[in-house]
């Protein structure tokens, strides 16, 4: 790891590599997405690409679950998530690495503009990127520039927001159901109470 630390910081810098629980990551902007992986992928021998994920950084930092959790109650798990601090870069995009030749693993962070939620797909790098850029797209709202097929992979075709967004209702917007008499599906406002949907905890 620590060879591979610094071919890291020679080709991106010093600032771009940190390290944590013995995992690498390279952080970068978006615009440099194609650039980087085809660096990774023919000069690092980052040959597979395991896992790609959406990351949404609202709150970051302000929540109240990491002191007094237990006397909260864990309202944040059913109340609207805001923030009260100016957000740069709310929005990533996570790209888990594997060097099957090298044994080596890396982590790429690509932070998005807060005015663009776009960026360019890695399809033509890995061919496995397709469906985790779906669900992507799909639960953050996260646009993949040049995506073949660039549609919900999870959710309805007529499903409104991303759920993975922490602005999202846990309850959700609207609920569908069959309606006999329209021989249709129907949407209509959400008709059940707001849960907690995690435990509290009791400390004595």
């Amino acid at each position: 790891m620590k060879k591979l630390k610094q071919q890291l910081i020679k080709a991106f810098g010093r600032k771009s590599i940190t390290q944590s629980f013995n995992e690498l990551t390279l952080t970068i902007d978006s615009d440099r997405i194609i650039e980087v992986c085809t660096q990774l992928r023919d000069e690092f021998n980052f040959d597979i690409l395991i896992d790609l994920c959406g990351i949404d950084y609202l709150t970051f930092g302000e929540s109240e679950w990491i002191d007094d959790a237990s006397s909260s109650g864990f309202g944040r798990g059913r109340e609207l998530q805001k923030s009260n601090k100016e957000q740069n870069n709310r929005f990533a995009v996570v790209y888990h690495l594997l060097s099957v030749s090298d044994n080596k693993r890396l982590r790429l962070k690509a932070l998005l503009p807060d005015n663009s939620l776009m960026i360019q797909s890695v399809t033509g790098i890995w061919n496995c990127a397709d469906w985790y850029e779906r669900e992507a797209f799909d639960l953050f709202g996260i646009l993949f520039e040049n995506h073949d097929d660039l549609r919900r992979i999870l959710t309805d075709y007529g499903f409104i927001g991303h759920p993975l967004r922490k602005d999202f209702p846990l309850i959700g917007e609207v609920e569908m159901r069959y309606d006999e008499e329209l021989k249709r599906v129907v949407y209509e406002p959400v008709s059940i109470e707001p849960n907690v949907n995690v435990p509290r905890v009791i400390r004595k």
